[in-house]
Protein backbone atom coordinates (compact mmCIF):
# COMPACT_ATOMS: atom_id res chain seq x y z
CA UNK A 1 0.00 0.00 0.00
CA UNK A 2 1.76 3.11 -1.24
CA UNK A 3 0.25 6.31 0.14
CA UNK A 4 -0.45 9.03 -2.39
CA UNK A 5 -1.07 11.44 0.46
CA UNK A 6 -2.32 11.45 4.01
CA UNK A 7 -5.80 9.98 3.71
CA UNK A 8 -6.03 8.24 0.34
CA UNK A 9 -3.91 5.45 -1.07
CA UNK A 10 -3.91 3.18 -4.10
CA UNK A 11 -3.44 -0.52 -3.42
CA UNK A 12 -2.34 -3.22 -5.85
CA UNK A 13 -2.71 -6.87 -4.89
CA UNK A 14 -0.51 -9.43 -6.61
CA UNK A 15 -3.30 -11.97 -6.15
CA UNK A 16 -5.62 -9.79 -8.23
CA UNK A 17 -3.56 -8.46 -11.14
CA UNK A 18 -5.25 -5.71 -13.09
CA UNK A 19 -7.37 -4.50 -10.18
CA UNK A 20 -6.53 -1.27 -8.36
CA UNK A 21 -8.14 -0.16 -5.11
CA UNK A 22 -8.56 3.45 -4.04
CA UNK A 23 -8.63 3.32 -0.24
CA UNK A 24 -10.04 6.14 1.86
CA UNK A 25 -8.68 6.11 5.42
CA UNK A 26 -9.57 8.98 7.71
CA UNK A 27 -10.69 7.33 10.96
CA UNK A 28 -13.03 7.06 12.63
CA UNK A 29 -15.72 7.96 10.06
CA UNK A 30 -13.86 8.73 6.82
CA UNK A 31 -15.34 12.22 6.98
CA UNK A 32 -14.60 14.18 3.81
CA UNK A 33 -12.69 17.48 3.74
CA UNK A 34 -11.13 19.63 1.04
CA UNK A 35 -7.84 17.81 1.48
CA UNK A 36 -9.52 14.40 1.24
CA UNK A 37 -11.38 15.46 -1.91
CA UNK A 38 -8.14 16.62 -3.51
CA UNK A 39 -6.52 13.31 -2.65
CA UNK A 40 -9.46 11.37 -4.10
CA UNK A 41 -9.14 13.34 -7.34
CA UNK A 42 -5.41 12.57 -7.43
CA UNK A 43 -6.02 8.87 -6.80
CA UNK A 44 -8.69 8.71 -9.51
CA UNK A 45 -6.24 10.20 -11.99
CA UNK A 46 -3.58 7.71 -10.87
CA UNK A 47 -5.66 4.58 -11.46
CA UNK A 48 -7.33 6.03 -14.55
CA UNK A 49 -3.99 6.64 -16.22
CA UNK A 50 -2.31 3.40 -15.16
CA UNK A 51 -2.36 0.97 -18.09
CA UNK A 52 -1.82 -2.00 -15.78
CA UNK A 53 -5.15 -1.30 -14.05
CA UNK A 54 -8.23 -2.67 -15.80
CA UNK A 55 -10.83 -2.12 -13.07
CA UNK A 56 -11.03 -0.09 -9.88
CA UNK A 57 -12.47 -0.64 -6.39
CA UNK A 58 -13.42 2.31 -4.18
CA UNK A 59 -13.10 1.23 -0.55
CA UNK A 60 -13.33 2.92 2.84
CA UNK A 61 -12.01 -0.02 4.84
CA UNK A 62 -13.79 -2.80 6.65
CA UNK A 63 -15.56 -0.57 9.21
CA UNK A 64 -17.10 2.32 7.26
CA UNK A 65 -17.30 3.68 3.74
CA UNK A 66 -17.88 7.36 4.63
CA UNK A 67 -20.14 9.34 6.93
CA UNK A 68 -20.03 12.27 4.50
CA UNK A 69 -18.63 15.77 4.81
CA UNK A 70 -16.76 16.76 7.96
CA UNK A 71 -19.41 19.04 9.41
CA UNK A 72 -17.21 20.26 12.24
CA UNK A 73 -14.72 21.58 9.71
CA UNK A 74 -17.39 22.79 7.28
CA UNK A 75 -19.02 24.97 9.97
CA UNK A 76 -15.79 26.95 10.41
CA UNK A 77 -15.60 28.09 6.78
CA UNK A 78 -16.29 31.51 5.31
CA UNK A 79 -18.50 31.81 2.25
CA UNK A 80 -15.50 31.92 -0.10
CA UNK A 81 -13.98 28.89 1.62
CA UNK A 82 -17.30 27.07 1.31
CA UNK A 83 -17.25 27.75 -2.42
CA UNK A 84 -13.78 26.21 -2.58
CA UNK A 85 -15.15 23.19 -0.72
CA UNK A 86 -17.96 22.77 -3.24
CA UNK A 87 -15.51 23.00 -6.14
CA UNK A 88 -13.06 20.39 -4.85
CA UNK A 89 -15.97 18.16 -3.84
CA UNK A 90 -17.40 18.23 -7.35
CA UNK A 91 -13.97 17.78 -8.93
CA UNK A 92 -13.25 14.69 -6.82
CA UNK A 93 -16.56 12.96 -7.44
CA UNK A 94 -16.48 13.82 -11.14
CA UNK A 95 -12.95 12.39 -11.32
CA UNK A 96 -14.17 9.10 -9.84
CA UNK A 97 -17.11 9.00 -12.24
CA UNK A 98 -14.77 9.71 -15.17
CA UNK A 99 -12.31 6.87 -14.49
CA UNK A 100 -12.29 5.22 -17.93
CA UNK A 101 -12.54 1.72 -16.48
CA UNK A 102 -15.19 -0.32 -14.64
CA UNK A 103 -15.47 0.91 -11.05
CA UNK A 104 -17.13 -0.66 -8.02
CA UNK A 105 -17.78 0.85 -4.60
CA UNK A 106 -17.25 -1.66 -1.77
CA UNK A 107 -19.51 -0.22 0.93
CA UNK A 108 -19.21 -1.08 4.62
CA UNK A 109 -20.73 0.40 7.77
CA UNK A 110 -22.28 3.68 6.63
CA UNK A 111 -22.60 5.65 3.39
CA UNK A 112 -24.14 8.96 4.35
CA UNK A 113 -24.50 12.34 2.70
CA UNK A 114 -21.52 13.07 0.49
CA UNK A 115 -20.33 9.52 1.18
CA UNK A 116 -23.43 8.20 -0.55
CA UNK A 117 -22.79 10.65 -3.39
CA UNK A 118 -19.25 9.30 -3.75
CA UNK A 119 -20.52 5.72 -3.91
CA UNK A 120 -23.02 6.72 -6.60
CA UNK A 121 -20.14 7.85 -8.82
CA UNK A 122 -19.06 4.20 -9.20
CA UNK A 123 -20.47 1.95 -11.91
CA UNK A 124 -21.46 -0.83 -9.50
CA UNK A 125 -22.04 -0.97 -5.76
CA UNK A 126 -21.50 -3.88 -3.40
CA UNK A 127 -22.77 -3.40 0.15
CA UNK A 128 -22.54 -5.23 3.40
CA UNK A 129 -25.96 -6.46 4.45
CA UNK A 130 -25.71 -4.39 7.64
CA UNK A 131 -24.86 -1.03 6.02
CA UNK A 132 -26.91 2.09 6.70
CA UNK A 133 -27.44 4.67 3.98
CA UNK A 134 -28.83 8.19 3.89
CA UNK A 135 -28.91 11.39 1.87
CA UNK A 136 -28.48 13.18 5.17
CA UNK A 137 -27.37 16.70 4.19
CA UNK A 138 -30.79 18.18 4.99
CA UNK A 139 -30.32 17.19 8.65
CA UNK A 140 -27.40 19.64 8.80
CA UNK A 141 -29.34 22.37 7.01
CA UNK A 142 -27.59 21.72 3.68
CA UNK A 143 -28.42 20.15 0.33
CA UNK A 144 -26.56 17.43 -1.55
CA UNK A 145 -24.32 18.33 -4.44
CA UNK A 146 -26.40 18.83 -7.56
CA UNK A 147 -24.73 16.05 -9.54
CA UNK A 148 -25.15 13.69 -6.59
CA UNK A 149 -28.88 14.45 -6.60
CA UNK A 150 -28.99 13.88 -10.35
CA UNK A 151 -27.32 10.46 -9.96
CA UNK A 152 -29.67 9.61 -7.11
CA UNK A 153 -32.72 10.58 -9.17
CA UNK A 154 -31.52 8.59 -12.18
CA UNK A 155 -31.01 5.57 -9.95
CA UNK A 156 -34.16 5.54 -7.81
CA UNK A 157 -36.51 7.88 -9.70
CA UNK A 158 -37.32 11.51 -9.02
CA UNK A 159 -40.11 10.96 -6.48
CA UNK A 160 -38.13 8.56 -4.30
CA UNK A 161 -35.03 10.75 -4.57
CA UNK A 162 -37.03 13.71 -3.30
CA UNK A 163 -38.37 11.67 -0.37
CA UNK A 164 -34.86 10.55 0.59
CA UNK A 165 -33.36 14.05 0.24
CA UNK A 166 -36.25 15.89 1.92
CA UNK A 167 -36.30 13.55 4.93
CA UNK A 168 -32.60 12.76 5.25
CA UNK A 169 -33.70 9.48 6.76
CA UNK A 170 -31.47 6.47 7.23
CA UNK A 171 -32.34 3.28 5.36
CA UNK A 172 -30.87 -0.19 5.38
CA UNK A 173 -29.03 -2.23 2.77
CA UNK A 174 -32.09 -4.28 1.86
CA UNK A 175 -34.04 -1.13 0.98
CA UNK A 176 -31.00 0.26 -0.85
CA UNK A 177 -30.89 -2.85 -3.01
CA UNK A 178 -34.64 -2.70 -3.67
CA UNK A 179 -34.22 0.93 -4.78
CA UNK A 180 -31.33 0.04 -7.10
CA UNK A 181 -28.75 1.97 -5.09
CA UNK A 182 -26.96 -1.29 -4.31
CA UNK A 183 -26.34 -3.95 -6.93
CA UNK A 184 -25.15 -6.77 -4.72
CA UNK A 185 -25.27 -7.59 -1.01
CA UNK A 186 -22.58 -9.48 0.86
CA UNK A 187 -21.77 -10.47 4.42
CA UNK A 188 -19.96 -7.59 6.17
CA UNK A 189 -16.60 -9.36 6.08
CA UNK A 190 -17.03 -10.36 2.43
CA UNK A 191 -17.71 -6.97 0.88
CA UNK A 192 -14.24 -6.32 -0.47
CA UNK A 193 -13.82 -9.83 -1.87
CA UNK A 194 -17.21 -9.62 -3.58
CA UNK A 195 -16.28 -6.27 -5.12
CA UNK A 196 -12.91 -7.66 -6.21
CA UNK A 197 -14.60 -10.64 -7.88
CA UNK A 198 -16.78 -8.22 -9.86
CA UNK A 199 -13.79 -6.08 -10.85
CA UNK A 200 -11.72 -9.12 -11.86
CA UNK A 201 -14.26 -10.00 -14.54
CA UNK A 202 -12.91 -7.15 -16.68
CA UNK A 203 -9.16 -7.70 -16.36
CA UNK A 204 -8.87 -9.42 -19.74
CA UNK A 205 -11.49 -7.28 -21.50
CA UNK A 206 -10.45 -4.79 -24.22
CA UNK A 207 -9.75 -1.64 -22.25
CA UNK A 208 -10.38 0.86 -25.04
CA UNK A 209 -13.74 -0.71 -25.85
CA UNK A 210 -14.78 -0.70 -22.18
CA UNK A 211 -13.78 2.95 -21.84
CA UNK A 212 -15.75 3.86 -24.96
CA UNK A 213 -18.80 1.93 -23.77
CA UNK A 214 -18.69 3.59 -20.37
CA UNK A 215 -18.37 7.05 -21.90
CA UNK A 216 -21.24 6.36 -24.30
CA UNK A 217 -23.53 5.23 -21.49
CA UNK A 218 -22.64 8.27 -19.42
CA UNK A 219 -23.22 10.53 -22.43
CA UNK A 220 -26.89 9.47 -22.45
CA UNK A 221 -27.31 11.72 -19.41
CA UNK A 222 -24.82 14.43 -20.38
CA UNK A 223 -25.29 15.13 -24.06
CA UNK A 224 -28.45 15.94 -25.99
CA UNK A 225 -29.47 13.20 -28.45
CA UNK A 226 -28.81 15.43 -31.46
CA UNK A 227 -25.21 15.94 -30.35
CA UNK A 228 -24.44 12.33 -29.40
CA UNK A 229 -24.12 10.95 -32.93
CA UNK A 230 -20.84 12.69 -33.78
CA UNK A 231 -19.36 11.74 -30.43
CA UNK A 232 -20.51 8.12 -30.73
CA UNK A 233 -19.27 7.85 -34.32
CA UNK A 234 -15.82 9.16 -33.44
CA UNK A 235 -15.55 6.90 -30.40
CA UNK A 236 -16.63 3.82 -32.37
CA UNK A 237 -14.07 4.45 -35.10
CA UNK A 238 -11.30 4.98 -32.54
CA UNK A 239 -12.08 1.61 -30.95
CA UNK A 240 -12.37 -0.04 -34.35
CA UNK A 241 -8.98 1.25 -35.39
CA UNK A 242 -7.44 0.08 -32.11
CA UNK A 243 -9.03 -3.36 -31.85
CA UNK A 244 -10.53 -4.54 -35.14
CA UNK A 245 -8.88 -2.97 -38.20
CA UNK A 246 -6.16 -5.21 -39.68
CA UNK A 247 -2.70 -3.67 -39.24
CA UNK A 248 -2.18 -3.49 -43.01
CA UNK A 249 -5.23 -1.34 -43.59
CA UNK A 250 -5.08 2.46 -43.33
CA UNK A 251 -6.90 4.09 -40.36
CA UNK A 252 -10.55 4.98 -40.90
Amino acid sequence: MAPLSEFVSVHFDAARPGVGTVVLSRPPTNALTRQVYREIEQAAAEVGGNDSVSAVILFGGHEIFSAGDDMQQLRTLTASEAESWIRVHRAAVDAVAAIPKPTVAAITGYALGAGLGLALAADWRVSGDNVRFGATEILAGLVPDGEAMARLARTVGASKAKELVYSGRFFDAEEAQALGLVDELAAPDGVYDTAAAWASRFVDAPGAALAAAKAALDDVYRIAPAERWDVERRRYLEVFDANVRPPTMPPT
